[in-house]
């Protein structure tokens, strides 16, 4: 069962948005081989601002999820494509449905 989430906020320049968008897209194949993450969304909350929230079973994994290749992505992109360096949080789940 999950206990632990990362939950991050991800601003785009505009004339970046779709190129995010895709990026964020794409991400789903590198989280699908992570070992350890248990669940992983990523999402758009208006024209430029983008979330990703993923789960995991303990401590490990989530930091094996900050140093994998989807938040090296994140990094790359953020000098050209962001409008800031992605705001990445650390979340304890309390309660949990999965179908």
């Amino acid at each position: 069962m999950a206990k632990l989430g990362l939950l991050a906020r991800i601003e785009a320049k505009p004339e970046y948005a779709d190129k995010v968008e895709a990026l964020l897209r794409d991400a789903l194949e590198l989280a699908r081989a992570e070992e350890h993450t248990v669940t992983w969304f990523s999402f758009r909350q208006g024209p430029t601002t983008f979330g990703v929230f993923d789960t995991f079973e303990d401590e490990e994994g989530r930091q094996g999820h900050l140093r994998g290749a989807i938040a090296a992505a994140l990094m790359d992109a953020a000098g050209t494509m962001l409008a800031e360096a992605p705001d990445i949080r650390p979340v304890d789940l309390l309660a949990v449905k999965l179908p």
